[in-house]
């Protein structure tokens, strides 16, 4: 009896040692760290590169949007006939154009030789004019302005293509956070099944013994197949997570790999206002908010330019003569004015009010968003600290737990508890080992939603405040070597691209 006394003893005391550490591997492999698998995904993954593209076009949209400044070559050359004449005769005519957008002035010098209906004889003519705008787009008013809305636009695009990293960032490390954890939960679900099979091979030894009764036995064995159950639910969730982290990194073959412990995430520095007040000023979401008060406010001035009447002045030079060199030739100067006004302009009254509307309208959704983000992050704030003190609390009820099954084992091995109340401190020191787990990653969860949402995820040249370390918390996610390797994978995307898509890279 003293023999079995002393087995149960030091099988109890391989499982608190097995608990109170760092669970061992259940399938040993190379690990795969999250700085890594960030590393892999930026580097690989079709879908960043298929939020990164649309960066490609924003280079073009002035040229897109604004009128076009090209000088324009205009050549028409005909035959004429004139069958009551009985005489024939070409015609030739070439021009140039150029509109200059940012001032209006719109410039045109053409050339015209042959005969006409009225005269056989060849002659030639020479031409200059110009239009300058005075009142609708007077000076190019209109066309500067919409350089502005423009530019905004794009400003406001990348910022939109910047979050979109950050937020495809975001469920990259929450993939990683759901791996790690199943794969935790998955090697307590296999240790525990490891430890109750001990733990009926210990109750068949006590049973051969006649210490223990054959109901004991079928206890132990019906909890040995409750774990074996949950082990196997465990393995499939975690299987699961493994072939969404290895289609992440687009892998194909066989992924052995495991993930390692993510670094312990540090407390949020500062108290909540300082740090909301901190996002207020500096972070892209009210960046693009301003922006966008702006952009409708350009846009309420251009549909009032519209309003206007086109008034231009107008200037022309034109010299004529005989045949294809002018010969004696006349000049013609002409200088005056050209007025378009239509009467009651429903329509462009009509954009214009709507453009006051939606001006109106987009004050009022930076002022909702402001107390609507305000309120968010007030809740995940304290969400945060909640999981911070839960995780505290499932320290000390693992230190419990651990202690109390020690004192079962020995008070069981003495007769003093039943298997019941033993099997109970098993189940409990498990539960809270599964608690811990649940409780380090829903906090880590958590600190990256607040990063994501006050945009310190991803935090672009020049924006950064200087006075701010860029590790927040203790992951090497925000270290500056990893976001190195980032920036020169996202220097490299528009080659892979034209490698995708078969245009050839760029030489440098």
């Amino acid at each position: 009896m003293r023999k079995t006394r002393l087995s149960l003893i030091l099988f109890a005391a391989c499982v608190l040692t097995a608990g109170a550490g760092q669970a061992g591997a259940v399938d040993d492999g190379p690990t795969l760290s999250m700085d890594e698998f960030i590393t892999l995904t930026t580097a690989r993954d079709t879908e960043f590169e298929a939020i990164l593209i649309d960066e490609l076009t924003l280079k073009y949209q002035k040229d897109l949007r604004l009128p076009a400044r090209d000088l324009v070559l205009s050549v028409k050359q005909q035959h004429e006939f004139y069958p009551n004449q009985d005489r024939d005769s070409p015609d030739t005519t070439v021009g140039l154009s150029k509109l200059f957008p940012y001032t209006g002035t719109e410039a045109e010098v053409s050339y015209e030789a042959g005969a006409s209906l009225g005269s056989a004889r060849e002659s030639g003519e020479l031409s200059f004019s110009i239009a300058q705008p005075i009142a609708e787009n007077a000076f190019g008013r209109s066309t500067r302005l919409l350089d502005k809305i423009v530019g905004l636009e794009v400003e406001v695009a990348r910022h939109q293509i910047t979050e979109a990293y950050e937020d495809y960032l975001a469920t990259v490390m929450l993939a990683y956070y759901d791996w790690y954890a199943d794969y935790e939960n998955y090697q307590i679900s296999r240790r525990s099944y490891e430890e109750n099979l001990k733990l009926l091979d210990n109750m068949n030894e006590r049973a051969n013994q006649k210490i223990a009764l054959p109901i004991d036995v079928n206890k132990v064995k019906l909890q040995v197949l409750s774990r074996q159950e949950r082990m196997i639910e465990f393995e499939e969730r975690y299987r699961n997570s493994t072939n969404v982290i290895a289609r992440m990194i687009r892998r194909t073959d066989d992924f052995d790999f495991i993930p390692a412990r993510p670094p312990v995430a540090a407390d949020l520095p500062g108290e909540f206002k300082q740090r909301f007040q901190t996002f207020h000023d500096d972070s892209r979401t009210f960046s693009i908010l301003n922006k966008l008060e702006n952009l409708s406010s350009l846009e309420v001035a251009r549909e009032a330019d519209d309003l206007l009447p086109s008034i231009n002045l107008i200037a022309g030079y034109t010299v004529s003569g005989d045949d294809y060199g002018i010969d004696n030739e006349d000049n013609f100067v002409y200088a005056g004015i050209e007025l378009e006004w239509p009467f009651g302009d429903q329509v462009d009254k009509a954009e214009y009010e709507v453009s006051q509307i939606a001006d109106d309208r987009q004050k009022l959704i930076t002022t909702n968003t402001y107390y609507r983000i305000y309120t968010q992050l007030q809740n995940l704030d304290l969400q945060i600290e909640r999981e911070k003190n839960l995780g505290k609390i499932a320290d000390e009820r693992i230190t419990l737990a651990v202690s109390i099954l020690e004192d079962e084992t020995e008070n069981y091995s003495f007769g003093k508890v039943t298997l019941n109340d033993y099997i109970q401190a098993f189940n409990d020191l498990d539960s809270n080992r599964f608690n811990k787990i649940e409780r380090d990653v829903t906090y880590r969860k958590l600190v990256v939603e607040w990063l994501r949402l006050t945009d310190q995820l991803v935090t672009p040249a020049g924006v950064a405040r200087q006075d701010r370390s860029p590790q927040l918390f203790g992951t090497a996610l925000v270290n500056p070597d990893v976001w190195q390797r980032l920036r020169r994978a996202l220097a490299a995307l528009p080659e892979r691209i034209g490698e995708v898509f078969g245009r050839p890279p760029a030489h440098q």
